[in-house]
């Protein structure tokens, strides 16, 4: 390389905010520097320097002076743990996972989009992704299958075939981290609670998440059936089968199954999940969700603008902290699988995964599923991620 074409690189480099540092004494690969870290796992909420080496968060200080073969400018951002996605469907689409790294998500879960019939396909698109991705199986051999008219894929329970399932985990276990149940009453009619049932006898030890809301048999009866590690997903959906009763308290039968360990997810989604009105009546009796995640789609994507720092942004909207978003996003979500164990957190030694955040001044529409509008001044924005201690610049 000539001089003339190293100072284009360079320059080029520098507008992208990450500056080589070719001829430098290189004690990092990367440093983020002077963004406002914010690391729940470790208490930290203040303006950090973070390095990076062989993949690994290196320091985490006021002010980190030794070389880095690469400087990201990060004044005016937020620096968080790359953020873990337990509820999306990256992994039914090809395109899925890399979208996601766009957004800051370095880890999802695909959350039930296929089952035994064809969970090579999932399999097929987390094994291409390049960031850590894993599959709740769902229960029903076809997947989802839509919940319409004509009803989702549990109307059949036969479609609910425990010996497939367990077939299909023990051939992709280093994937298959639990299974999924649909259990509103367009997917799975009146066979909420035996669907569970089967899904619980598949999964063993694996932990199952259920997709609650508008079901046909009682919250109580569903709840009971839950073993410590289970997630519920889509907390504000609205009657029937809420969380909340009619005074505006949290069932008996929820505080029971967080008592003995079962989490409880956002799930955003784009129909029947989140309703403006329930989610405040159950922020205010004190009942916050473990994490938060997006229920992710490319429909979702466009329609709803349905990414991971929306979510966060609503839920700010409502009330909750950005530390408290943060937290649901990264040290929470990284909690409730095993493959996650380690990551959501700026520690030295950890993973270099990282996310970018700009806060941005405005008007900003969001919706609920119910076409419910709420406006607000202020919304993230993903500005660039960390992916394994490789800088992402964002397009």
């Amino acid at each position: 390389m000539n001089r003339r074409q190293f100072l284009g690189t360079a320059a080029t480099l520098a507008a992208l905010g990450a500056v080589p540092r070719a001829f430098a004494a290189a004690a990092y690969d990367l440093v983020i520097k002077g963004g406002h870290a914010i690391d729940p796992a470790s208490g930290l909420s203040a303006v950090r320097d973070v390095a990076i080496a062989g993949g690994k968060i290196a320091a985490v200080a006021d002010k980190i002076d030794a070389g880095a073969a690469q400087v990201v400018n990060a004044a005016g951002k937020y620096v968080i743990p790359g953020m873990i996605d337990v509820h999306s469907h990256a992994g039914a689409t090809k395109d899925g996972p890399a979208l996601n790294v766009a957004d800051g998500v370095t880890g999802y879960v695909d959350a039930g989009s296929k089952g035994a019939a064809n969970i090579d396909d999932a399999v097929a698109v987390v094994k291409a992704g390049p960031q850590t991705g894993r599959i709740l199986i769902n229960i029903a051999k076809p997947g989802v299958t839509g919940g319409g008219a004509t009803g989702g894929e549990l109307m059949d329970i036969n479609n609910a075939d425990v010996g497939a399932a367990r077939a299909a985990i023990a051939k992709h276990r280093d994937l298959i981290i639990g299974i999924k149940a649909r259990l509103s009453a367009n997917v799975v009619g009146k066979n909420d609670v035996e669907a569970l049932r089967r899904a619980e006898e598949a999964a063993g030890s694996l932990p199952v998440m259920i997709h609650i809301g508008q079901s046909a048999s009682p919250l109580s009866q569903v709840m009971g059936l839950l073993k410590k590690g289970d997630i519920v997903t889509h907390l504000f959906a609205p009657p029937p089968e809420a969380i909340i009763d009619e005074a505006g308290k949290i069932l008996p039968s929820v505080l029971e199954a967080r008592a003995r360990g079962v989490w409880f997810d956002m799930g955003h989604g784009r129909g029947g999940h989140f309703r403006w009105d329930m989610a405040e009546k159950i922020l205010a009796a004190g009942f916050l969700p473990d994490s938060l995640s997006t229920d992710w789609t490319p429909e979702g994507r466009v329609a709803q603008f349905v990414d991971l720092p929306t979510v966060m942004s609503k839920l700010m909207l409502l009330g909750m902290t950005l530390e408290q978003v943060v937290a649901c996003t990264t040290s929470n979500a990284a909690k409730m699988f095993e493959v996650f164990r380690g990551k959501g957190t700026l520690k030295a030694g950890s993973p270099a995964d990282v996310a970018l955040l700009e806060m941005r001044s405005g008007d900003f529409e969001f919706l609920d599923n119910y076409a419910g509008k709420r406006t607000a001044k202020q919304k993230l924005f993903p500005a660039g991620t960390v992916l394994a201690g490789k800088w992402i610049p964002r397009a």
